[in-house]
């Protein structure tokens, strides 16, 4: 009988010496044969225990542990520099505040073996909450807002042409991966660059590669108390403000281009947004949080525009598409 592939499990992490403990616990319990899979966590700068927690696993574990430092600051630098690596046929990206059921590896691996089509794949994430969150927050952020399964998704498999995967809990074949240049960064040392796994997965998507969702692969995402509030989804939506508007421009990659875009989008889809927002507060399907993350959203835009425009250097890094290799 063949052994199934070989999976590695990649973890960023940067000061969260509270929560990685339990992210690993998850990942060396997996009922997925031992030698075939390795675990990789990735020290993105942290000035806490993070070392010494992992040492500690390093030694302990029937599981190949392994610690990597990426000096770059930014979470997809670490995953990209954490891939090369890996050993594994399948890349698994998670992050440091997850706690996987036992079944995960198993049920993803399950995926890619029944779909070759299938070049990406992930499965079920569910909050748990550190607080008891406000009503508004479990009623209208239980999704992408809080990197959560939509509640209103209750299929148990979707194979589709159509990305509907975050970096936390995200499969991807090796080769498949590579070919794609890797993770967009984002938020880089405090300067943002670009998608992250948006980016990603346009470009596997590009590459021909379908993506996958089993609610049997199911994984836990720690929410801090700092998460349920306003100031959390205002930081949320900016961000993926500069995200959207990265993602724009390369699609067209002209300067020209970036202001009669940018026209257009506030003289429509900003009226347009901040009306269906209104109404949706009024008949109660969101609550009045969802106003000012509209606006801080097209602010973001703009911003993030602007500066494209005004910045040769900042352009040609939103052009590059192998990030694996670039030096950053």
């Amino acid at each position: 009988m063949s052994l199934p592939p070989f999976v590695s499990i990649i973890i960023p992490t940067y000061n969260r010496a509270q929560t990685l403990p339990a992210t690993l616990e998850s990942f060396l319990a997996q009922n997925y044969p031992r030698d075939c899979y390795e675990i990789l966590i990735v020290d993105n700068n942290s000035t806490d225990t993070t070392h010494k927690i992992t040492a500690r696993y390093i030694d302990s574990s029937a599981v190949l542990v392994k610690y990597l430092f990426e000096p770059r600051q930014g979470v997809h630098y670490a995953r990209n520099s954490a891939a090369k690596k890996a050993n594994g046929d399948i890349l698994y990206f998670t992050d440091d505040d997850m706690v996987a059921d036992p079944a995960l590896l198993h049920e993803l691996v399950k995926v890619f073996e029944l779909f070759p089509e299938v070049g990406c794949a992930t499965g079920l994430i569910l909050p748990r909450f550190e607080k008891e969150p406000p009503e508004w927050v479990r009623r209208y952020l239980w999704n992408h807002y809080l990197s959560v399964t939509e509640k209103s998704r209750l299929e148990e498999l979707i194979i589709t042409p159509n990305d509907l995967v975050y970096s936390c809990h995200q499969a991807v074949r090796r080769d498949l991966f590579f070919q794609a240049g890797g993770f967009n960064p984002e938020n880089t040392a405090g300067i943002w660059i670009g998608d992250g796994e948006t980016g990603l997965n346009i470009k596997i998507k590009n590459l021909g590669g379908k993506f996958a969702y089993t609610s049997h692969a199911i994984i836990h995402h720690i929410i801090p108390e700092t998460r349920a509030t306003l100031g959390y989804l205002l930081q949320r939506t900016g961000n993926q403000g500069f995200c959207d508007s990265y993602t724009e421009y390369r699609v067209h990659r002209e300067r020209a281009k970036i202001i009669p875009l940018m026209v257009k989008r506030n003289a429509t889809r900003l009226i347009k947004t901040l009306g269906i927002t209104l109404m949706q507060i009024v008949v109660g399907s969101r609550s009045w949080h969802f106003l000012p993350a509209a606006l801080i959203y097209f602010h973001k835009r703009n911003v993030y525009d602007f500066k494209l425009l005004a910045d040769e250097s900042f352009r040609k890094l939103a052009e590059v598409d192998d990030w694996i290799h670039h030096a950053g």
